[in-house]
């Protein structure tokens, strides 16, 4: 990264930076905010996020897999609760038994978007809370019931999920982690033979986060129901883009967010099933049915349940437009950049996501070459972006990944055409140049 610091007259500089794929800024700034550039990759966040709104009018943001903007909707049904109806929902006065009418309005509304009873549903804090408060708490509740202590994961679950049930082994349980192939199948002989074995849990998600795959739930509620094995499944990734009925498929717990679906962060849903006991991981208060004590979010609690209807009651027309505009993407990547690789491309897909591996490419340097010319895409699971090593997820579909960057490209209400055939073009164009430099993961 070159940049040139010229005087403007105005006490600041005009700055003329040159970047690493062939791009060019020049800009009003201060010379201070350069100081600690280093090389290829030393922008400053700040700058760069300037620098990107004076290139391009319009940005594209292809990451809706890591979270995604509020809906109007949602905000409009959140805002009266926390300016007027802000009562304690446990309180015997008009403000409470108003925050509490609100509350429970919210909790049917989901209950009705996925075929729920009302008491089944529990409001929560996002979908890691969903995911570790299903998996310890129903395998500590299995434990006490009939001493299982046994629990059945994929290897391609959300860290929230495979961390959770680490957990478990650790405080004296037992866990086996099911193998994924590439065409996203799992071993259901291998698992019809674990099922006899004191199983308390078995966790496989809907939807993968990362590659987009759909496990085959059916099947697996069909061998842990005639086995009186407990199932759970977190449908974060799956709300509104594939069918979601809990009267459908038997699970006996299922997780959502509101942050993948157009609500607000911080907000979740965990469903049990009437009879299906599950032990709680905080303890001071009854609400929630004991299950999740605290004083209850209203507010989130009312926007989670219209994201959540809306998502549900959008699905039909909205879900095969997404999956037009990812298999549109698929193709002109395929057509454009040698040897592109399409992660679970034979396996059964939800239309949002779509996971490229592109050799000899650098992933950060392709990355931070879409995020300069207006693109945002990843790597993988927002919620490993701060770990170390590759993702967990190609590593157990395909192995190791070395010299393959893979991106994540996940569309969106806002996603349009236009964006399609622009994200193409210069996802292909940053990779030229990459590949030219001879700059290899």
């Amino acid at each position: 990264m070159n940049w040139t610091g010229l005087p403007s007259g105005n006490g600041g500089a005009r700055l003329v930076i040159e970047g690493a794929f062939g791009t060019s800024f020049t800009t009003l700034g201060s010379l201070d905010m350069l100081s600690n550039i280093q090389g290829r990759a030393g922008l400053p966040k700040r700058l760069l996020y300037y620098l990107v709104q004076l290139k391009h009018m319009r940005p594209i943001y292809l990451d809706n897999a890591a979270t995604t903007p509020l809906r109007d909707e949602v905000r409009d049904a959140m805002l009266p609760i926390l300016q007027g109806d802000f009562g304690n929902p446990s309180s015997a006065h008009t403000w409470g038994r108003r925050a509490s009418a609100r509350l429970e309005e919210a909790r049917e509304r989901v209950a009705e978007a996925i075929g729920a009873n009302r008491r089944e549903i529990y409001f929560v804090r996002g979908g890691t809370e969903s995911d570790n408060l299903a998996v310890i708490g129903r395998a500590a509740a299995a434990f006490e019931q009939s001493g299982a202590d046994h629990v059945v994961v994929t290897a391609i679950e959300h860290r929230a999920v495979l961390e959770a049930s680490a957990r478990v082994e650790e405080q004296g349980g037992r866990r086996t982690v099911l193998s994924v192939g590439s065409d996203g199948r799992i071993d259901l002989d291998a698992l019809e033979a674990v099922l006899a074995d004191g199983v308390a849990l078995v966790s496989a998600m809907t939807v993968n986060n990362e590659v987009g795959i759909q496990l085959p739930i059916e099947e697996i509620a069909q061998r842990t129901s005639a086995r009186g094995v407990s199932l759970h499944t977190d449908a974060v990734q799956a709300i509104g883009k594939v069918p979601v009925r809990v009267d459908v498929v038997p699970v006996d717990m299922l997780s959502l967010t509101g942050h993948k679906i157009y609500g607000a962060k911080g907000t979740g849903v965990l469903f049990v099933r009437e009879g299906v006991k599950v032990s709680p991981m905080l303890f001071g208060g009854g609400q929630e049915q004991a299950l999740r004590p605290g004083t209850e979010d209203v507010a989130g609690a009312v926007g989670m349940s219209v994201a959540v209807e809306l998502a549900a009651n959008e699905r039909e027309v909205e879900a095969p437009r997404l999956e037009a505009l990812r298999d549109d993407l698929q193709a002109r990547l395929s057509d454009s950049i040698e040897s592109v690789r399409v992660h679970g491309e034979t396996a059964r897909r939800a239309p949002h996501v779509l996971n490229v591996g592109i050799p000899n490419v650098d992933p950060q340097l392709l990355l931070a070459g879409l995020d300069m010319e207006g693109i945002a895409a990843s790597a993988g699971s927002a919620c490993e972006s701060g770990g170390k090593g590759g993702s967990h997820v190609l590593e157990a579909m395909y192995g190791a990944m070395e010299g393959m960057a893979a991106v994540r490209f996940s569309v969106g209400r806002s996603t349009t055409e236009g964006d399609i055939v622009r994200v193409a073009e210069t996802t292909r164009s940053v990779v030229d140049t990459i590949r030219n430099r001879g700059e290899v993961s």
